[in-house]
């Protein structure tokens, strides 16, 4: 059992016959009247994201998300297939549960996929990786403004901003939780 004055980012727990994931919380103590706990939560089967406030003594049961290392094999028709690295087994995964920071990722490399009871519903990238800039367009000096950036794409097919230094065919790292470029590679 967890109550909602533990909340923290990430924390899973059942409520209703659903489970949840927090995204933000905030422990609010207004002047007058009680605590509460207000959060930003998202169901983890379905995707829909509420905001709801509880009491801090407000308990819930806890919800054991299993967290498997796979690789990620390939796409074929809206389905990414991943593997399992123990067992070999491949399972498909369907586009909508991907989710925006999966651009980041390219074919053989290790995520974790979530699952709950053996329903998957979420897949997380690496937090760093290193791709490589496919098009950008040259920085001319005498652009320096600070923090000047240009637009690239890399070789995902993602685009991100980065600064006016880099040109194509250099590696750079990339924070997938953020989407933001933070060095060369």
């Amino acid at each position: 059992m967890i109550t909602a004055g533990d909340f923290r980012n990430g924390v899973t727990f059942e409520m209703d016959g659903n489970v949840y994931s927090i995204i933000e919380f905030q422990h609010v103590k207004p002047g007058k009247g009680a605590a509460f706990v207000r959060t930003k939560i998202r169901n983890v089967i379905s995707g829909a994201v509420t905001e709801k406030t509880f009491n801090p003594n407000d308990k819930f049961p806890t919800a054991f998300i299993e967290r498997k290392d796979m690789q990620y094999l390939y796409e074929d028709g809206g389905l990414y297939y991943f593997m399992d690295m123990e067992s070999f087994e491949q399972i498909p995964i369907s586009e909508s549960i991907l989710g925006d920071n999966f651009k980041f990722v390219k074919e053989n490399m290790e995520c974790k996929v979530l699952s709950y009871k053996g329903n998957v519903f979420g897949v997380e990238p690496p937090n760093f990786v290193e791709l490589q800039v496919t098009k950008t367009d040259p920085g001319f000096k005498g652009d320096t403004a600070t923090n000047a950036t240009k637009p690239a794409t890399l070789e995902t097919g993602a685009e991100i901003k980065v600064p006016l230094f880099i040109d194509e065919g250099e590696m750079i790292r990339i924070d997938t939780r953020t989407g933001e470029y933070m060095e060369r590679a």
